[in-house]
């Protein structure tokens, strides 16, 4: 095989990849699970591939589901694949669900949640 046969043969084979690729979850502080010990400044939200800031959002729900009010979630600058929501007031202890729902730069949504908790 040739060089240039093989190059072909790698793009073609990567490409699929590249064009169908969607943005998953990749991390978050605070991390799935985890027990705080007190309000955290921000919420992020990692995931794999860049993001359409317009048409994506990070919002927080409290136990009983309700949407807690905060900041206003965005990139963070100069990062377009974590999305941050800064929480601008004292969190009651309990457990909090963050709720995600972004468009990638490819076209595609996904979303996702993921809980932690204050302790008291």
């Amino acid at each position: 095989m040739g060089v240039k046969s093989f190059i072909a043969m790698a793009i073609l084979a990567v490409a699929p990849q590249m064009v169908w690729a969607h943005a998953h979850f990749v991390a978050s502080t605070p991390a799935p699970g985890a027990v705080v010990e007190r309000t955290p400044d921000k919420l992020t939200l990692r995931v794999t591939e860049g993001l359409e800031p317009i048409y994506s959002k990070l919002v927080l729900l409290d136990a009983a589901g309700q949407t807690v009010s905060t900041g206003v979630s965005s990139l963070v600058p100069g990062d377009d694949k974590t999305l941050a929501l800064p929480i601008d007031r004292q969190l009651a202890p309990g457990v909090y669900t963050a709720r995600w729902q972004v468009l990638s730069k490819d076209g595609h949504k996904t979303q996702g949640s993921w809980s932690f908790t204050v302790r008291p």
